[in-house]
């Protein structure tokens, strides 16, 4: 069994040139986890995993892997592996030796280096393939060569790069389920970046929603699905995300528009005068269509078969509906939306925080 780390990262701090692209983050990693660095392209979440694996220096703070600082430690010496999003295979060389390389690099003998890659390879499922040159295989099974050249020095760490992105939808689907379980068998630490919040919400036990250069919030998927601690990350999580409307929360009510909502249970239902500006989210699924609520127009509806999404404009915002079943409404049709207050969610318009 491969033994797995954790890690720590306190104060990290990176700039290139005038711009700072990490901003004093601090982040625990358990032993064991399968953990998510979520964020849009440009937040910093793969800045985060280049310093993990040493191929990026810090300006600011401290990376310990284990307890150990490995701030100034040379990549080679970390006992971590990186999946690429390129995958970055060897062309010149077949499977198996790209499998092994970084044994060989070492100067493991031979014999040890094949008996490594024939599990390394059986572990992913391409033993039939270690004679193939990368131009030969598939996406997916270049994907699964990286994987194993990756798991191939039994590290205690493993990076991955948004690793799927490469992917087709449904092998992209069938990849994630075996990487995770993968992860398991090998019982290795795992720190996964990606863009795409239902791969983090899916895979991860944790993870850490990136914004800007900072972690917004850390939690589990079903923690940050239930309570996101800003509109930003509401506006991230989700298929489709978290609807958000423009509101006035005052003398106990929520208004919107014209209408007076009571307000969530605990955010200002006490009856008082004072008056503050927010914003109320609610899941598309939290929506439902009758006769009383917000007045809204139907777009257009997408029908998925077993489900459908109903878009629609209220309160001068576009928001969705999900339904269990194609409802009967047509585009352009007036309708009223209403939701349970126990569902939905309010910040402040000002700082996007969670009241």
């Amino acid at each position: 069994m491969t033994q797995s780390a954790s890690v720590r990262l306190e104060g990290i701090v990176k700039r290139h040139g005038t711009f700072t692209a990490l901003h004093g983050i601090d982040l625990d990693i358990r032993p064991g986890e399968f953990f998510a660095l979520l964020g849009p392209s440009g937040s910093g979440k793969t800045t985060t995993l280049r310093i993990l694996a040493g191929l990026e220096s810090v300006d600011a703070g401290r990376v310990l892997i284990d307890g150990t600082d490995v701030t100034a430690t040379e990549p080679g010496s970390r006992d971590v592996a990186m999946v690429f999003q390129s995958y970055a295979l060897y062309p010149h060389m077949n499977v198996g030796q790209n499998i092994g390389f970084p044994l060989k690099m070492i100067g493991t003998a031979p014999a040890q280096i094949e008996k490594a890659v024939q599990d390394a390879a059986a572990k992913v499922a391409i033993s039939h393939l270690l004679d193939r040159k990368p131009g030969q295989l598939s996406g997916g099974q270049q994907q699964r060569c990286a994987l194993a050249r990756a798991i191939v020095r039994q590290p205690r760490l493993f990076l991955l790069d948004e690793p799927l992105s490469n992917l087709d939808a449904k092998l992209r689907l069938e990849t994630r389920a075996e990487l995770r379980k993968l992860q398991r068998s090998l019982g290795v630490t795992a720190v996964y970046v990606t863009h795409d919040q239902e791969e983090a919400m899916t895979i991860a036990d944790r993870m850490a929603v990136f914004m800007e250069g900072r972690i917004v919030q850390v939690g589990t998927p079903h923690e940050i699905f239930r309570k996101p601690a800003t509109a930003t990350v509401a506006a991230f999580i989700g298929t489709p995300p978290m609807n958000l409307l423009p509101a006035v929360l005052a003398d106990g009510h929520v208004r919107i528009g014209d209408e007076l909502l009571p307000p969530p249970p605990g955010a200002g239902g006490g009856g008082g005068m004072e008056h503050r500006e927010v914003i109320l989210g609610v899941r598309p699924g939290d929506l439902r269509l009758g006769t009383t609520g917000i007045p809204a127009r139907v777009e257009f509806v997408e029908d998925f078969g077993d489900s459908s999404i109903v878009n629609l404009e209220a309160a001068g915002q576009r928001v969705k509906l999900r339904a269990g079943e194609l409802p009967a409404v047509r585009e352009g049709e007036a309708v009223r939306l209403s939701f349970d207050p126990a569902a939905t969610h309010l910040f402040d318009r000002a700082t996007g925080n969670r009241i």
